[in-house]
């Protein structure tokens, strides 16, 4: 059984349009998780897959290893899907979608997650999450909301607060760290599923795997975590990035 991990990345986000190759203390942001990514234990390699030659380029000066896929992709998970075809890999197999905006994570949360995959054959399908107790944080329509089952199977996933506090107190949420696990036959399976309603509504395909009865198992972390979604991000990634590398 292989185990490896794939970086979607596109050039062309709506929010930020170039954000892979943004650049983030004098290195692009494509880079800075591709390396993250090297230091994860026990995988089989690590690949970028893109549609953009000049993300292709990029990886290739660092010394790292891409795959051009179809421009048309509606979501990460199609082009990884894609990716993973190109890559011959075997359907009991293990994909980590590491998303190419995650300049920041634990590498041993990787294993953790695949470890859930080869403990238990039942489960398809794993993503972390972490608490957060910052309602200014949680409101943020950028930061996923999730809850989740007492045997850690997600419920549901939401852009809006999750859950509501009725009755004030100290409220925390567990916020979705857009990084995944599955096993490839899932993942081809997955991308051939019509999208769901509440998909289209929150535009979280996370969703679609919930609404067509498949369990998400989430696994929670205490690591520090950091994605980009914004220039303004991007300044608060650096920023982190300077302070550790001073601490």
């Amino acid at each position: 059984m292989k185990q490896v991990a794939i970086i979607p990345a596109r050039f062309g986000s709506t929010r930020f349009p170039g954000k892979p190759l943004a650049p983030i203390l004098g290195k692009p942001l494509i880079q800075w998780t591709y390396e993250q990514a090297l230091k994860v234990k026990d995988l089989d390699g690590v690949w970028v897959a893109t549609d953009d030659g000049r993300i292709r380029e990029c990886v290739a000066a660092f010394g790292g290893r891409a795959l051009m896929t179809r421009e048309d992709h509606p979501s990460g998970s199609d082009r990884l899907a894609e990716a993973a075809g190109l890559l011959h890999l075997a359907p009991e197999d293990i994909v980590i979608n590491i998303q190419g905006d995650q300049p920041v994570f634990p590498p041993d949360l990787i294993s953790q997650l695949a470890a859930v995959l080869r403990r238990d054959p039942e489960v398809v399908m794993v993503t972390p999450v972490k608490r957060i107790s910052d309602p200014t944080a949680a409101a943020n329509p950028n930061t996923v909301k999730v809850v989740f089952d007492r045997a850690g199977r997600a419920l549901y996933f939401s852009r809006s607060l999750l859950p509501f506090w009725r009755d004030g107190g100290h409220p925390s949420y567990y916020r979705h760290i857009g990084i995944y696990a599955y096993r490839v036959q899932f993942l081809q399976e997955f991308v051939h599923l019509p999208p769901g309603r509440w998909e289209d509504a929150e535009k979280l395909e996370q969703l679609r795997a919930l609404e067509h009865g498949f369990a998400i198992h989430v696994v929670e972390t205490q690591g520090d975590t950091r994605e980009v979604d914004s220039p303004e991000d991007a300044r608060q990634v650096e920023e982190f990035l300077r302070r550790r590398s001073t601490a």
